[in-house]
């Protein structure tokens, strides 16, 4: 029975895996963005992850897209919408209002010591901007590790460490990484991720889809150790199971115990308790 997971994690060889929820998610039956299951995961003590866009006034959405209609009922761009715009709207998923920036800030008030958010930002430092940081340094300033913050835009990344050194952060070199490798091969992977590591970001997680890491690893480069042995942390994403009822297929028991195998730190993924129930029934002959 699913009740018999929680979702948090799988422990392995020695080895502790969390499961990260993926848009706050426990699984693809429940809305995107739901306050009810960040709640949850908070009560848990789970990792979970959300998506920021900034608005006008400089504070922040959990939202995905650029634009409102991608997942609201409103219209227009995030970034020129006012949050009583935005408490207005519902969105197209699950009916429920977008959680601001101000409601995240309440709710972390309660989360278990070992819950950890991240938020994605999906905007970049010159969207952002210092109204963005103001925002940020006086809602968020002294979460420490209940936080992390992560995304493309390295210079934004920088500006966080400078601005809220407090605060966890993680950089997702995967796209840079596969064009490199598809161009220039296995060892300029490994040389400019050393680089993105020991570079201005001083990144605590390394984001990695789980694809690189499995065809890197075929190949001779163990891209997890290699951020083990600088200190760093490893999120592989996503791992999605095709039937989350039936528990992995043939190929994905194969896929996910090699990943297991790597040790990775997170495993990011839309259905985690599906997952750790589908680990269980297959984790004795894992080993």
């Amino acid at each position: 029975m699913a009740s018999e997971f929680s979702g948090l994690g799988i422990a392995y060889q020695g080895h502790f895996t969390r499961l990260k929820w993926h848009r706050l998610r426990r699984s693809f039956k429940d809305p995107l963005f739901s306050a009810g299951v960040m709640a949850e995961g908070f009560r848990l003590g789970a990792s979970s992850e959300l998506d920021l866009r900034v608005r006008a006034d400089g504070g922040f959405v959990v939202l995905h897209d650029e634009e409102l209609e991608g997942e609201t009922t409103g219209h227009g761009l995030i970034r020129e919408a006012l949050p009583e715009t935005i408490r207005g709207l519902t969105l197209l998923e699950g009916g429920h209002p977008p959680i601001l920036s101000e409601d995240l800030a309440t709710m972390l008030r309660t989360a278990h010591p070992d819950a950890l958010l991240q938020f994605d930002m999906k905007d970049e430092f010159a969207a952002v901007g210092s109204r963005g940081m103001d925002h940020l340094a006086g809602y968020f300033a002294g979460a420490g590790s209940s936080i992390i913050i992560s995304g493309a835009d390295l210079d934004l990344i920088v500006a966080v460490k400078n601005r809220l050194p407090d605060l966890k952060r993680g950089i997702d070199p995967t796209n840079k990484l596969v064009d490199i490798y598809r161009d220039q091969g296995l060892k300029a992977v490994e040389t400019d991720l050393r680089a993105d590591i020991a570079g201005p970001t001083e990144p605590d997680t390394i984001y990695l889809a789980w694809q690189l890491v499995l065809q890197a690893a075929k190949d001779g480069l163990d891209l997890i150790g290699l951020c083990h042995d600088a200190g760093r942390l490893v999120d592989a994403w996503t791992f999605n199971l095709r039937s989350p009822d039936a528990g992995f297929d043939e190929a994905e028991a194969r896929q996910f115990a090699a990943l297991m195998a790597l040790k990775p730190d997170q495993i990011t993924t839309d259905e985690p308790i599906a997952t750790e129930r589908a680990w269980a029934r297959i984790a004795p002959e894992a080993n």
